[in-house]
């Protein structure tokens, strides 16, 4: 009797576990929908100008890191900044970033007719500015205000010649080539068609710069701009470490500039740069101040 009223104890409790175990058993991973590109380059293009049409002026603040190697100290090191945006499109772009003991360590800037960076901490405090009109590519420039400008969500498409379009997985990628050579990708995310990379490349196809944008913010009339954005820049000549400057926007605003605001768009002088050079010819010559 015993023996019997053990066995049906024991059926029951498989049982029981197995009902459970069955009743516990984890579903199969949904395969992630990957939605439609665009169909053709005029496609991809047509909506990155639109979203550039609705560009307007704004003033963002927020937190960065500023990364860069000291060929002094032959040591990488990190700034932490204090970030401030100030851009009127088409052509005027203004970031500042001020260091804990350092105000002003960082400022990028451009104006219809120039461009200007500024790195003031003691080891490398450098000067660079020049003209567009002599300014032909994204080479030389350890951060370039027009790859502000389109990591910023303002991009100047002139043409659709020597582009192409792909597609890999959740992103469409948008290819530019000049002479035959690679000179930059866009990544674009299917969903929302907003860019989540944008890669850049010198004359010869190697990898110059890379911008990275997310958590995208939507103003008024539709621009957008991301909060999130990386910028690095690797520096061929002399095999240095790459430059970086990433940061998280905690206000945007769209915000017609005052007069003074506006006079942060005026190239500052030289004084007080250890280096200072300046874009002629595609070079990049050193300058007495």
């Amino acid at each position: 009797m015993c023996e019997k009223y053990y066995k049906l104890c024991l059926c029951f409790f498989i049982a029981v576990v197995i009902s459970n175990f069955s009743g516990c058993a984890i579903e199969p991973t949904k395969p992630i929908a990957v939605l439609p590109g665009k169909s053709s380059v005029t496609e991809a293009l047509s909506v990155l100008k639109d979203r550039s049409e609705k560009a307007v002026p704004l003033l963002a603040r927020g937190r960065g890191v500023f990364e860069y190697y000291d060929s002094e100290s032959k040591k990488r090191k990190k700034e932490q900044l204090a970030v401030v945006v100030l851009m009127e499109p088409p052509v005027k772009i203004y970031l500042q970033g001020d260091a804990t003991f350092a105000k002003k360590a960082l400022i990028l800037g451009s104006n219809k007719r120039e461009f200007w960076l500024l790195l003031s901490p003691k080891e490398n405090s450098t000067y660079w500015w020049g003209t567009w009109s002599e300014q032909e590519s994204y080479e030389g420039l350890m951060i370039n205000p027009k790859t502000l400008f389109e990591a910023l969500g303002f991009l100047e498409i002139e043409s659709e010649e020597n582009w192409s379009l792909s597609s890999k997985g959740v992103y469409d990628i948008l290819t530019q080539q000049s002479m035959g050579v690679v000179v930059k990708k866009m990544h674009i995310s299917k969903q929302g068609y907003l860019i989540n990379k944008i890669e850049y490349f010198d004359s010869s196809g190697r990898a110059l710069a890379m911008a990275e944008l997310k958590n995208y913010k939507k103003l008024a009339g539709g621009f957008f701009v991301p909060a999130s954005i990386k910028i690095v820049t690797y520096k061929q000549d002399d095999g240095a470490e790459p430059l970086g400057i990433t940061f998280k926007l905690t206000t945007i605003k769209p915000k017609e500039l005052s007069e003074r605001q506006q006079k942060v768009f005026e190239r500052p002088p030289p004084q007080g740069f250890k280096y200072v050079f300046r874009s002629e010819g595609g070079e990049w010559i050193t300058q007495n101040q």
